[in-house]
């Protein structure tokens, strides 16, 4: 089944989908210069398998191509995915 990654601006949200299954999101909340990270989830049959952090990933690169905004990670998936992504620490809000 072929994985898609997608931006949700109407939701708020990147969504990760497997065939017509939707599997991860990632909820945001935008503020000027900002872009709060506040809930990651995923269907209970999908974790452990990485979706999420790819997921995260693809938001990351999303971001940091199409703006200036800074990450404020609220969640604890996207601090933790943070902590083990060093070198992504320059989209962070100091």
């Amino acid at each position: 089944m072929t994985s898609s990654f997608s931006h949700e601006p109407d939701a708020k949200r990147y969504a990760l989908h497997i065939g017509n299954e939707l599997v991860c999101v990632a909820d945001y909340s935008p503020r000027p210069g900002a872009v709060y990270f506040t809930h990651t989830y995923t269907t209970p049959s999908r974790r452990g398998n990485g979706h999420a952090a790819a997921l995260i990933e693809f938001a990351m690169n999303d971001i940091e191509s199409r703006t200036d905004d800074r990450v404020v990670p609220v969640c604890s998936f996207v601090v933790d995915w943070f902590a083990g992504h060093p070198e992504r620490k320059n989209l962070l809000n100091r």
